[in-house]
């Protein structure tokens, strides 16, 4: 087999949604948008639906209706885009609860789908989704009315635990929802982090179920081992890889491996990275091109049928600070050539 292996451990990813739960003292959803960050939503979701979790957050319509597929009925699948134009047959009919991010999208989904569930997304500074304070006051009264199933909103900078947005986000968030009876949500992963006063009545953890910063002690949760299609001898003074980026200093031995690219692993990478042989470093050497790596396994006591990119000694936090780049960017770029094997104790 020449295509990456994924061996992705269901059971820590459980343990992390439940870890990040006892930090709560209110209900915690999972949000499984991006495909499960590159696993597989709908093993992810699965998973962690037969752990408790009975509700979900995607991204798009489309990732809802793949998550409502391999749920079936019951969880609820929120969509945080909202309703979009040409979404309302799919909300409709696979019963997804848009979190509704304007005055012009409430409108569409209360006379598109009277009576239909929904959330109701605020802008407390990020500038990215939900409605500002302006339209909020505007439409508040009339839209809480119509008993929305959640009003949120999403911090900027929880990772940074003192940053000072997320004390003036909490502050705007209490500003424009105090005194409401809807259940309210502000916290994601590094919200759960931050403390108690930023839980509401729901959590929304996402990049710390899959193993990810700012959950520090995550349990890792995805392993990539990459096969090695090809060793090459290489003399001092020769060259390896497009443009000749890397020279070796010494004879060298060149494994070339199956991934690139194409597959996720983003040219960032390149003469940056390590790949392992169980507890042996190898540097990955020249340029990270479409569909392969090369790799310097000079000092390696044994020829290697596979590398690990991701495993004991490499989380993605550790790959993605050699690319320059964050976890999230690591795991969303996974690509579908990978086989991926799912494993519970």
């Amino acid at each position: 087999m020449s295509t990456g292996h994924l061996t992705i451990d269901l059971d820590a990813l459980i343990a992390n949604w439940r870890a990040l739960d006892h930090y709560t003292n209110c209900e915690t959803a999972a949000v499984v948008k991006a495909d499960g960050y590159g696993l597989g939503a709908g093993r992810v979701a699965k998973a962690l639906a037969q752990a408790g979790v009975r509700k979900f957050f995607v991204a798009v319509a489309e990732e809802g209706a793949a998550v409502r597929q391999a749920l079936g009925p019951g969880p609820e699948i929120s969509v945080f885009s909202g309703h979009m134009r040409g979404d309302t047959d799919m909300i409709h009919d696979l019963h997804l609860t848009p979190m509704l991010n304007s005055i012009q999208q409430i409108t569409r989904h209360l006379e598109a789908l009277p009576g239909h569930p929904f959330g109701l997304q605020l802008d407390t500074g990020m500038n990215r989704l939900g409605m500002e304070w302006d339209e909020w006051a505007a439409i508040a009264e009339t839209a809480l009315k119509q008993r929305p199933t959640l009003v949120m909103s999403h911090l900027a900078c929880a990772d940074e635990a003192d940053h000072p947005m997320n004390a003036y986000q909490l502050d705007v968030f209490h500003q424009m929802t105090d005194g409401i009876s809807t259940p309210r949500s502000l916290a994601a992963t590094g919200g759960i982090l931050l403390g108690k006063e930023y839980h509401f009545d729901l959590t929304r953890p996402g990049i710390g179920i899959y193993g990810g910063e700012p959950f520090g002690t995550a349990q890792k949760v995805v392993r990539m081992d990459l096969p090695v299609i090809q060793i090459r001898h290489l003399d001092e003074g020769e060259v390896v890889g497009y443009g000749n980026t890397w020279q070796c200093t010494r004879p060298t031995d060149i494994a070339t491996v199956s991934a690139g690219y194409a597959d996720g692993l983003i040219r960032a990478m390149s003469d940056k990275a390590t790949l392992w042989f169980e507890d042996s470093p190898c540097p990955l050497v020249g340029r990270v091109s479409m569909d392969l790596l090369t790799v310097d396994v000079t000092d390696l006591t044994e020829t290697p049928h596979a590398l690990t990119l991701l495993g004991p000694n490499q989380t993605v936090d550790d790959l993605a600070r050699d690319a320059g780049t964050i976890g999230y960017e690591i795991l969303t770029s996974l690509g579908p050539r990978y086989t991926r094997r799912y494993q519970s104790r």
